[in-house]
């Protein structure tokens, strides 16, 4: 599938992680949507915005099994919603905001600010790697519920370790206690099937830039009913106060409230999210299950063979990751000039990891992905790693 995308064939790309890939077809959808705006920006922004946004959302929420198309609106990106919910949120000092180690540093930095402006406090369940059962990691994040947790938030799958989290019944048991859901999904629309009534989360964000592979900038926020009125815009714009206001069409007066507050922005580029439903149509045209299966299994490679090139046992199994495998390094390596050197040497691009004193590569495996990425990969670890003196045991 190689051809299918645009990355630069001189790279040994496996980071789709981070900020994703877009198919060729998909991105010239999204320039098309780009140039019906300059061509008539007044036309396209102030008659057609809303029912073009509109429509993107509804294919959107079939996807993701949203049955209330109202519930869901598009922001920028996961770390976006995050911030709607951390800086909107009313809470007291003493309350609690639970959460694990192995959660993203900017969504962290969000929910601290929240702290530090509201008197809350950020309660941490550490979660071991290797990591343990999904019925272990459900009680250990619930050990550290107290009367004062008001908010459950973790990662859906995480950034740093790479690990599928059980959230469904995280959230089952939140609902039951009161406590306020809110799930970060980055990483998960496109990498797993995704139903968001099946988990019933009462917040959920995600990426479909990343395993989605719909362009930059298109990400989800969606929330349950309940919690619309106090979820406010980062931006006040035509949103609020009286919608008709706006003069350009933008913010109709029957607006659902969260579609309103969020989705009426002024002015700015919606091709990414109108290119969203071409991302989808894109996965189903190449049977994507079959593709995810293919990735997941040259995934689970690549790990066993760094495995036993550093000695080290996998830190997450492979029922507990999907296109993302985390593989560790000895303790001994430089990780810098690690990254430096994979990329500089030998053009491949791979994310390094510290996480809890510990070091990690993530490899990411996508459609484009072939068993030659991963022989590239193994030759230059060890071509790295044997210039560094590293120390290469089972510790």
């Amino acid at each position: 599938m190689r051809d299918l995308f645009l990355l630069d064939p001189t790279v040994t790309f496996l980071n789709h992680g981070s900020f994703g890939a877009t198919p060729r077809v998909v991105f010239e959808t999204y320039q098309r949507w780009q140039l019906e705006l300059e061509r008539q920006p007044v036309e396209f922004l102030g008659r057609r915005h809303d029912c073009l946004l509109d429509d993107a959302r509804a294919r959107l929420a079939e996807y993701l099994h949203v049955p209330d198309v109202d519930n869901l609106v598009y922001v920028m990106n996961a770390t976006w919603g995050v911030n709607v919910v951390a800086r909107s949120i009313m809470l007291q000092p003493g309350d609690e905001i639970l959460s694990t180690n192995h959660e993203y540093g900017a969504c962290v930095n969000a929910w601290h600010h929240t702290c530090d402006r509201t008197g809350a406090t950020w309660i941490q369940a550490d979660i071991p790697l290797p990591l343990p059962s999904d019925e272990e990691i459900v009680e250990i994040v619930w050990s550290r519920v107290t009367p004062r947790t008001k908010v459950l938030y973790l990662s859906h799958i995480t950034s740093s370790t790479a690990s599928t989290f059980p959230v469904a019944a995280l959230c089952k048991r939140a609902r039951e206690a009161g406590i306020l859901s809110v799930i970060d999904g980055a990483h998960a629309p496109g990498q797993i099937p995704l139903d968001l009534a099946a988990i019933d989360p009462d917040i959920y964000t995600g990426n479909p830039h990343k395993w989605l592979c719909s362009p930059k900038g298109s990400g989800f926020l969606y929330a349950r009913p309940e919690h619309h009125p106090w979820m406010h815009a980062l931006v006040i714009s035509w949103g609020y106060g009286d919608p008709a206001s706006a003069g350009w069409g933008m913010g109709a007066p029957d607006a659902p409230l969260l579609v309103a507050r969020h989705q009426y922005q002024g002015t700015r580029d919606i091709a990414a999210f109108l290119s969203v439903p071409a991302a989808i149509d894109f996965q189903r045209e190449h049977d994507w299950e079959s593709v995810r299966a293919r990735c997941h299994a040259l995934a689970v490679e690549a790990q066993q063979r760094v495995s036993d090139l550093t000695g080290i046992p996998a830190p997450v199994p492979p029922d507990h990751y999907a296109q993302m495998a985390l593989c560790e390094m000895p303790a001994s390596v430089d990780l810098p000039t690690l990254k430096r050197r994979l990329y500089d040497e030998h053009r491949v691009e791979v994310p390094v990891i510290a996480w809890n004193g510990r070091k990690f590569i993530r490899v990411s495996v996508q459609g484009y992905n072939t068993p030659v990425d991963i022989d590239t990969l193994l030759s230059a670890l060890k071509a790295v790693i044997s210039t560094q003196n590293v120390r290469i045991d089972a510790g």
